[in-house]
């Protein structure tokens, strides 16, 4: 699998990540193992997890698969702290929450360091200087090798690397910035994916596949029973892109796969994977099968005239004062 370089920094991942939201509570250790040899066999390397995905379980199996599975050394562990489960304050950014839950990660983990770290998401009570040492911190003891922050909105990214950037060789540049990101939730190319381009910021992409919706798996009204639409927890998570505007892209991208004899998860995939300011859009597989179909898509770049058709049907709406206003 093609690596590239994660942000304006040194370090180099697969282009294709391993998502573990359901690990540890409807992915069990049995397919955890086949997802991740699966993974590893075809030259992926960034893995993506966090603190609270299935309440710590998912970084205990991934340390417990890296034990005997897949060497340590050859994954790029990425993981996310500052999600707390308090209905009063769901995001705690403060320098010791952070530092103590990077250090449990750590020891569910098994490893000593993490290879990236992430602010799981911007926490408007605590000081963003203080939520960015704890980074600082973090990177300056080795347990972690790069930093980067999840779910902040463009003026929220710009300012926290700005802050990182504004002290050279003290602070932590951020290394990337994760998201949702795909035809049916294009954002980010409001204010978050210029700020990044300009401030040399790799966007991981969270549900590439419209949260399982681009398969076309859903068209019809139709919500298989393995799904996760179909899911008691991750039904809600799904059923905002079951509406019709979703539904003319979807149409669109099942064309697309057919005028090209694939599949429109790949159709979907290849479209994500290659927007600029794109490092690795992160595929979270409820099978070996699935990710291996969602692997496939290494081989297919898409030609310029699918990709302008798509960009029209998916188009955002773009008005004053976002970052293109200028041409509206």
């Amino acid at each position: 699998m093609e690596q590239r370089h994660l942000g304006r920094t040194g370090l180099r991942v697969s282009r294709i990540g391993l998502g573990t939201l359901t690990w540890g509570r409807d992915t069990d250790e049995h397919d955890a193992a086949d997802l991740l040899k699966t993974f590893w066999e075809a030259g992926g390397t960034l893995v993506d997890t966090a603190d609270v995905y299935g309440d710590g379980e998912a970084e205990y199996l991934l340390g417990k698969l890296m034990d005997g599975l897949v060497p340590r050394r050859d994954l790029v562990i990425s993981t996310k702290a500052g999600s707390v489960p308090d209905p009063d304050r769901r995001f705690d950014g403060s320098r010791g929450h952070l530092l103590s839950a990077l250090d449990a990660s750590l020891a569910r983990l098994g490893t000593d360091y993490v290879d990236v770290w992430h602010v799981h998401a911007f926490d408007p009570h605590t000081p963003l200087e203080e939520t960015l040492h704890a980074l600082d911190l973090a990177v300056g003891s080795g347990r972690a090798r790069y930093a980067g922050v999840s779910n902040f909105c463009g003026w929220q990214l710009a300012k926290a690397a700005t802050w990182q950037l504004a002290a050279p060789g003290m602070r932590t540049r951020l290394a990337s910035t994760q998201l949702e990101y795909s035809l049916l939730q294009r954002g980010v190319e409001r204010e978050v994916l210029p700020a990044a381009l300009d401030l040399g910021i790799g966007l991981l992409p969270s549900s590439p596949l419209g949260r399982g919706v681009l398969t076309g798996k859903y068209r019809g009204d139709a919500t298989p029973p393995d799904s996760r639409g179909a899911s008691e927890h991750l039904a809600p998570f799904v059923a905002p892109y079951l509406d019709d505007t979703a539904s003319r892209i979807v149409d669109a991208v099942t064309t697309a796969a057919d005028g090209l004899a694939v599949t429109p998860l790949q159709v979907a995939l290849a479209w994500v994977r290659d927007r600029p300011g794109v490092a690795a859009p992160v595929v979270g597989a409820r099978n070996a099968q699935q990710l291996t179909a969602a692997l496939s898509v290494e081989a297919l770049s898409l030609p310029d005239e699918i990709c302008r058709a798509l960009d029209d049907v998916s188009a955002p709406v773009h008005r004053y004062p976002d970052h293109d206003w200028s041409t509206l």
